[in-house]
């Protein structure tokens, strides 16, 4: 097994920054690295930038209040019978796993989520090739990793 991704949470309050400021910040910070895959994700104040070796994806989101109309919207069967849940972070943080997945796998805007089981239901923190993990962010947010084990079988 390979080493985990290297990411970085940046900050725009210390520096100022607006949101497109913070977007600048996030891709030339992610260009310095001069990895061959990059993932940014961005909640004003806040960018998630991860760098790695293999395919890699990122999200961070705000936790804010989900109906349940959202949360099975979002949901692969197996995962709505466990429904309801206890908290909108327990929703969010399942929606932020499926958009950092996602963009491993190459383009979010493909997969719908009601067919893409979240890796907070992975045994182990890994599926297959996959591997993914909680990011630490400030209270309130929620943040993950997701990245392929350039040494697991293709």
């Amino acid at each position: 097994m390979s080493l985990p991704p290297a990411h970085v949470l940046l900050d725009a309050r210390p520096r100022g920054l607006d949101g497109d400021e913070l977007r600048l910040w996030a891709r030339n910070y992610a260009g310095a690295a001069g990895a061959a895959h990059v993932s940014r994700s961005y909640s004003f104040p806040y960018a998630l930038v991860s760098w790695h070796s293999d395919r890699v994806g990122v999200d961070i989101e705000a936790v804010a209040a989900c109906d349940e109309a959202f949360g099975r919207s979002i949901c692969t069967p197996a995962e709505a019978a466990r429904a309801p849940w206890s908290s909108d972070e327990e929703i969010v943080c399942l929606w932020s796993g499926k958009e950092a997945l996602a963009k491993a796998l190459g383009d979010a805007v493909r997969y719908d989520p009601r067919r893409l089981a979240s890796p907070a239901g992975w045994s182990g923190e890994a599926s297959g090739p996959w591997r993914a993990r909680v990011v630490a962010v400030p209270d309130g947010y929620c943040g993950w990793i997701c990245w392929r084990d350039p040494h697991s079988p293709r």
